[in-house]
């Protein structure tokens, strides 16, 4: 499935525009697509842009647990191209390609710890319209992985919901990131 693009797909030009192109081909193979909408504003792409740096540089949560939360919550919204740039980021980081496979079906699959079920439940709890958060949660969290970790988890959640949000809003699908980690996209639990 490619992106349909519900606006039109801008092209980057000038010199920011080559900087652009040039440093995402050279971090992800490609330019994003959701980078081709974020161009039709140029103060939106640079506030983005410099967020998703400093949101990288968060490190209070563990690697795993961060991609975890961040692909269940991609995958409650149903963003393909999120859970495909999510598969593509988890492959460059080194995380266990199969288990992340399983991400979007975590409620059937085996793979997983007590501890992750609880970060991917809480991520799906926080997605869901109005959110289905309770303070055992919460506590839960807190107790296993300390105040400055659940705030983080709280925040990678958040971001994720404004990205897969803004993503599938705009029409933008998977664009082949994944197909690097020759893993399918995984079918989300029915349950």
């Amino acid at each position: 499935m490619s992106s349909s693009f519900r606006i039109p797909e801008a092209r980057p030009d000038g010199a920011y525009g080559a900087v652009m192109t040039r440093v995402a081909r050279r971090m992800w193979g490609q330019v994003p697509d959701n980078a081709y909408v974020l161009w039709h504003n140029r103060a939106v792409l640079r506030a983005v842009f410099g967020f998703e740096r400093k949101v990288a540089s968060w490190s209070a949560l563990d690697a795993h647990l961060k991609t975890y939360a961040v692909m269940a919550s991609a995958g409650s919204i149903g963003c393909s191209w999120c859970l495909d740039f999510g598969y593509f980021m988890a492959r460059e980081e080194g995380l266990d390609l199969a288990k992340v496979r399983e991400v979007p079906r975590w409620r059937d699959s085996t793979a997983f710890t007590d501890l992750e079920r609880d970060v991917m439940k809480y991520a799906e709890a926080m997605t869901a319209t109005p959110p289905t958060v309770t303070d055992e949660m919460v506590a839960r969290l807190d107790e296993a992985l300390g105040h400055a970790a659940v705030v983080e988890l709280t925040m990678m959640v958040a971001v994720e919901n404004q990205r897969s949000r803004f993503n599938s809003a705009m029409g933008l699908a998977s664009q082949g990131y994944s197909d690097v980690c020759e893993l399918p996209l995984a079918v989300p639990s029915t349950t």
